[in-house]
């Protein structure tokens, strides 16, 4: 079996990432692996006092570290649009995106802009922010674009009907749907960019069943003991979780298009390599009615 580590990763000096999600979990795993490497590392979080313990821990090792906190939520269209006014003020080009961010199974809740949480923060949130970010990745000679999914995208459905959840709501099915959501959006924007000719690539992964602090419930607090000794009975610890992110992020040969996983039973376990397993998901006909119900949604277009 295949053992790709983060040795494999190529030096990234010079390189700057936008990972979201940053503070915990699989996003603090890519942004401490990429500081280590030499990228200088953007950690946009929603909570600046987690990422300012996420930041000390990440220079704890490694003291010269470029690493720099910005405030982002992502149910949040608003705040989505501040981010990027802000990055772009700031900088010229980014060479990597990573939509980490998300959240998972919280009760019935409407985000910022009344839409449902897990569609609003997972998908539509990421979505807006990839197409601002869009001219910072277009001066980047090679940008990736990398959008984390799920093995539950493979239990999911997309409700044009119903996304709000006014006609019913099941956490664990809007979930699904929502990563679903990533695959196809990852998988058309990929499409679009190589009809476009576009330098950059847009990959696709999942972590498989990985201990992380996904299961909070939205609330940003510490995972409940259910799901923490649930977790530690099935799941991978964060830092396996996160090499199909990394492998993503960092391997030349991808072309664009890939989805990476665990290549372990069932894709839950193991290390990273291009899973085929999935490519049934894809349907470019719902796709592109996802891509033009984003448009609508979040007034951002992104090609």
């Amino acid at each position: 079996m295949n053992k790709w580590s983060i040795e494999m990763i190529p030096e990234m000096t010079g390189k700057r990432v936008v990972i979201t999600g940053a503070s915990s979990g699989l996003g603090l795993e890519v942004a401490k692996v990429l500081s280590s490497k030499g990228a200088e590392v953007i950690m946009a979080v929603r909570s600046l006092g987690k990422g300012e313990k996420a930041i000390r821990y990440i220079c704890s090792g490694n003291t010269s570290a470029k690493v720099r906190l910005m405030q982002i939520n992502m149910d949040s269209l608003q705040s989505v649009k501040d981010f990027c006014h802000e990055f772009l003020s700031i900088y010229d080009t980014l060479d990597i995106l990573v939509n980490n961010a998300g959240v998972m199974f919280p009760p019935f809740t409407k985000s910022a802009d009344n839409l449902e949480l897990q569609f609003a923060t997972n998908h539509l949130g990421h979505f807006a922010l990839t197409g601002l970010l869009m001219p910072a990745l277009r001066r980047s000679p090679a940008a990736r674009v990398v959008t984390v999914s799920s093995i539950a995208a493979r239990m999911g459905k997309i409700d044009f009907n119903n996304l709000d959840g006014s006609k019913g709501y099941s956490s664990t099915r809007f979930y699904s749907q929502s990563k679903y959501a990533n695959l196809l959006f990852g998988k058309e924007f990929d499409r679009r960019l190589k009809l476009n000719n576009s330098t950059i690539t847009s990959i696709i992964c999942h972590p498989g069943v990985s201990a992380t602090n996904l299961a909070s419930r939205g609330s940003g607090k510490e995972s409940s003991t259910f799901f923490k000794l649930f977790f530690n009975l099935i799941a991978q610890p964060a830092h396996m979780g996160a090499l199909p992110l990394l492998y993503s992020v960092s391997n030349p040969d991808l072309k664009g298009g890939e989805y990476i996983g665990p290549e372990g039973f069932r894709n839950i376990w193991g290390y990273p390599a291009i899973t085929t397993k999935d490519d049934s998901l894809f349907k470019k006909e719902i796709a592109e009615q996802l891509w033009s119900v984003s448009e609508k949604l979040t007034g951002v277009n992104i090609l």
